[in-house]
């Protein structure tokens, strides 16, 4: 069974620029995804970056531009050394 999900625009229903956005955001997450990969940190905040993560990645299969932005923000924090506090137990 392929369980592989299909994007708007492998449906034609994107134009031009839809597609690149799509382009450049898998991009952007796999750079993010590798960048998490490679931090030294807890389990627990390495665990809660790779969910903002996925979450990002939900969240273009409904709007883009706003996915597209909030893994800017994401991606900026990183550069930036801001990680998320630990979670409370």
């Amino acid at each position: 069974m392929d369980r592989r999900r299909e994007s708007p625009c492998e449906h034609g229903e994107s134009g031009p620029q839809e597609v690149a956005l799509y382009a450049l955001v898998a991009e952007r997450l796999k750079h993010a995804h590798t960048r998490v990969r490679a931090l030294n940190v807890s389990e627990e905040t390495r665990t809660v970056l790779v969910r903002r993560l996925l979450a990002v990645t939900e969240a273009a299969k409904r709007d883009l531009p706003a996915a597209a932005r909030r893994l800017g923000r994401i991606l900026a924090d990183l550069e930036a050394g801001r990680l998320p506090p630990r979670p409370r137990r």
